[in-house]
């Protein structure tokens, strides 16, 4: 698969490698020739000199041919300008832009460009630890409308059926991770110490289903 990774810094560097080892086709792209230092001696892709929003530099990078491209860059600007002419202009299948401010992916996922806010994902994997029985947004689909929710399952659930979790088009329960193995839902699952559930929900049901999750069924 040609890839296009358009940043080198630490996460693009990373990605990079990581693609290249998997046996894609990988190009890197960056404005700073230095910046291609950070790529593992591993690496076995190509590597251009440009800015990533410049259609030059992208046929440089052979974006035509392209199954997917990821802008890392340290810019949100620059980011989603590249992913944009990625999608709208060479047609590249599979885009996403790394984005600093989590404020402003719900906008550009509305634009058809899907995001990963560094500062939501970080925040949500320290909560994850320092408070366990607190929900955590996982994903959230392309129009910010419904979202994955984890949570440690309540004690009043244990022992008990965990179909009353789903309530029509507002929650659905997807999978249970039990004993570290994770298992889709079925019906009829019952219930234990420790599992940890993940809900499709409606974004505007949130509240509804977190009071839901601490209720006695």
């Amino acid at each position: 698969m040609h890839i296009v990774v358009v940043g080198c810094g630490r996460v693009g560097s990373e990605l990079a490698t990581t693609l290249s080892n998997a046996g894609n086709e990988v190009v890197v792209v960056d404005k700073q020739p230095a910046s291609f230092r950070r790529l593992a001696d591993e690496f076995t892709g190509s590597r251009v000199v440009g800015l990533g929003f410049d259609r030059d530099t992208l046929h440089a990078a052979g974006v035509e041919d392209a199954a997917a491209l990821a802008a890392v860059t340290s810019g949100d600007n620059s980011n989603v300008l590249t992913a944009r002419i990625a999608r709208e202009y060479f047609h590249v299948p599979n885009v996403v832009a790394r984005i600093y401010d989590p404020r402003r992916a719900v906008i550009y996922q509305r634009l058809g460009i899907p995001t990963v806010a560094t500062v939501t994902w970080t925040v949500d994997q320290v909560v994850r630890r320092l408070v366990p029985d607190q929900p955590v947004t996982e994903w959230t689909d392309a129009t910010g409308q419904v979202v994955l929710l984890e949570r440690s399952l309540a004690p009043a659930w244990v022992g008990r059926t965990l179909d009353a979790l789903e309530v029509p088009d507002v929650s659905r329960l997807v999978s249970v991770t039990r004993g570290g193995a994770p298992r889709l839902a079925r019906p009829g699952l019952i219930g234990q110490e420790g599992d940890v559930v993940h809900l499709a929900v409606r974004k505007d049901h949130l509240d509804q289903v977190r009071r839901q999750l601490g209720e006695q069924p």
